[in-house]
């Protein structure tokens, strides 16, 4: 039996999951999620704690971790990819910014 891969991502509206292992690039990881699961494979070591990419995002779309808006994708991001500062813009406390919520 292979290594089991340990991913959580809490809201079926998020666009990341996190990894709660250190993640190898071309692993195909499981994420669950209220009864919903689906495999990704990614393409990039993803380290413990860190946000990648259940499904494209667009450059400007909004990411969604925990079913809160965390910041707007600052290029375009594939589905298995590293999201963090080099993709991810913060808009938290942000007054040039407009923060909304995801129901």
């Amino acid at each position: 039996m292979g290594v089991q891969y340990k991913t959580v991502m809490m809201k079926p509206s998020d666009n990341v999951a996190i990894a709660l292992m250190d993640l190898p690039k071309g692993a195909v990881v499981p994420v669950v999620c209220e009864g919903h699961q689906q495999e990704v494979q990614l393409v990039q070591d993803i380290r413990f704690g860190h946000k990648f990419a259940v499904k494209p995002i667009e450059a400007g779309a909004e990411i969604l971790k925990y079913g809160e808006i965390i910041g707007r994708a600052s290029s375009e991001i594939s589905m298995g990819e590293h999201v963090h500062v080099h993709n991810l813009e913060g808009i938290r406390g942000r007054g040039d910014k407009v923060e909304s919520r995801v129901q």
